[in-house]
């Protein structure tokens, strides 16, 4: 039913956005970090989302004025990758920091605290966006069982 499909689309993005927090969770923990395993300071992570399933919003428009009407496809958001940021490093001069190197400079890492607070903010509006939406589609389904009564 295209309509129980609406719930699986506002659960992935809150699925998506949950990740989207994490990362930015993650950076923020990870702002002072200028020792890896991987060798280096922390670098900065950021989430790539892709669409997946269903019509492109083109496809569903011709479907409908051809009166082909709507096909239901598990369709939703989910994460594609988590990449990290190319941007530079921070130079701070530090000479008695364990990682300082031969003229007295850390290599910090790329985060914006300023940065990850926003994406932060813009998840968490995203991901009740979602709750709202699956709040109102189960509302209707309510209301549409009343009227079987």
């Amino acid at each position: 039913m295209a309509f129980l499909s609406s719930f699986d689309i506002s659960a992935s993005g809150m699925s998506a956005q949950r990740m989207r927090m994490d990362i930015a969770a993650e950076n923020i923990t990870n702002i002072d970090t200028t020792r890896t395993e991987g060798g280096g300071a922390y670098r900065r992570k950021d989430v790539v989302f892709e669409s997946y399933g269903g019509d492109s919003f083109r496809e569903a428009m011709k479907n409908a004025l051809r009166g082909k009407g709507f096909k239901s496809s598990p369709a939703g958001v989910r994460v594609a990758d988590i990449v990290e940021d190319d941007r530079e490093m921070k130079q701070v001069y530090n000479p008695n920091h364990p990682d300082a190197d031969e003229n007295g400079f850390v290599t910090m890492p790329n985060v914006d605290l300023l940065k990850e607070t926003v994406d932060s903010m813009s998840a968490t509006r995203s991901y009740e966006a979602n709750v709202t939406a699956l709040n109102a589609m189960k509302l209707m389904a309510q209301k549409a069982l009343e009227i079987g009564k």
